[in-house]
């Protein structure tokens, strides 16, 4: 008998993909975000990137093994934390406090929950929140590209300080500006973008859904689209939409869902960038997105064809016996 006559316990659609293959993709992904980073800020961008991610590897094959649990080095994962954590830091960053980000990340976030698959939240976004919240300065204390422009010599583009319409589109698009190492270059966070839709590794409806939100929100405060345009060049907001927001574990797997997690997590740097206390607030945003992943998961759920309310089938037999 053929397979497909087969009839088996859900789900019915399979493929080949792995942890590795998907966490591979990610990595190639990244890529041109590191590569640019080094181009930018020089040769120190890939040190942190290559102590970071060697650090995350570390700590997860060293506590896999004290506790006598499978090792789970080889799928990738930690490579992947590791490198989105370093590109979520400045260049200038001492690196005894990158590994103390990857131990953050990789120990108390991810394993100490169960690993892969049990985390509550991204590894990488909560290790760069806690350095944010106990290193603070350094975290803050971007280096400036020697090309950049003398408008954003003092202040990243989202400081009020900044005049917005001073701030060249070209400059926001190849990465000229001060900021995190991984967030500066739209250009490559967008070959990487497409890399990872075009392998179907994600889907492009949360990253969407995130920025369009903003970008909606900001223009209706501001009444200026270019100044929304600029904003959403600017911070983690791109970076974050792509690489982080869209963690398998931690965001809705249902279309609708997906939705609502993208419009959640715009909705929340909006109003943390335009009437809180900080410049940049989509690390909080995703964060707080990643919470309510099952509400969303649950509000989103899809009904099943056919499908009808209790008390809809309740009346419908009522007056199917009348008849």
């Amino acid at each position: 008998m053929e397979d497909r006559l087969l009839v088996t316990a859900s789900p019915h659609i399979r493929d080949h993909s792995t942890t590795r293959g998907l966490m591979g993709n990610v990595v190639i992904a990244l890529l041109p975000a590191v590569l640019a980073s080094a181009l930018i800020f020089g040769a120190r961008a890939l040190l942190l990137v290559v102590v970071t991610t060697f650090a995350c590897v570390a700590f997860e094959y060293i506590y896999e093994r004290l506790l006598h649990k499978t090792n789970t080095v080889g799928d990738l994962s930690a490579v992947v934390t590791g490198i989105i954590l370093a590109l979520n830091m400045p260049v200038g960053m001492p690196v005894w406090i990158a590994v103390v980000g990857a131990f953050v990340a990789i120990v108390i976030t991810k394993q100490l929950f169960g690993g892969l698959g049990y985390n509550f939240a991204n590894p990488a976004l909560v290790g760069r929140i806690v350095l944010f919240l106990g290193f603070t300065s350094r975290m803050t204390a971007y280096v400036y590209p020697d090309m950049a422009v003398d408008a954003l010599a003092s202040a990243t583009p989202l400081a009020s300080s900044v005049d917005r319409h001073a701030v060249s589109l070209l400059d926001m698009f190849l990465g000229l500006h001060g900021g995190m190492m991984g967030e500066v270059c739209v250009l490559a966070i967008l070959l990487g973008f497409a890399y990872l839709v075009a392998t179907k590794t994600i889907q492009a409806t949360i990253p969407v859904t995130i920025v369009a939100t903003v970008f909606i929100l900001t223009t209706l405060n501001t009444g200026d689209p270019y100044v929304a345009l600029i904003e959403c060049m600017s911070g983690g907001l791109l970076f974050g939409s792509v690489f982080m927001a869209t963690d398998y574990v931690t965001s809705p797997f249902t279309t609708k869902g997906k939705l609502y997690y993208g419009v959640f997590i715009g909705l929340i740097t909006f109003l943390i960038r335009h009437f809180g206390s900080m410049n940049e607030g989509m690390s909080y945003a995703i964060l707080l997105g990643n919470l309510m992943t099952p509400w969303f998961n649950a509000w989103g759920h899809q009904t099943p064809l056919g499908y009808k309310k209790p008390k809809k089938a309740k009346k419908a037999a009522e007056e199917g016996g009348k008849a």
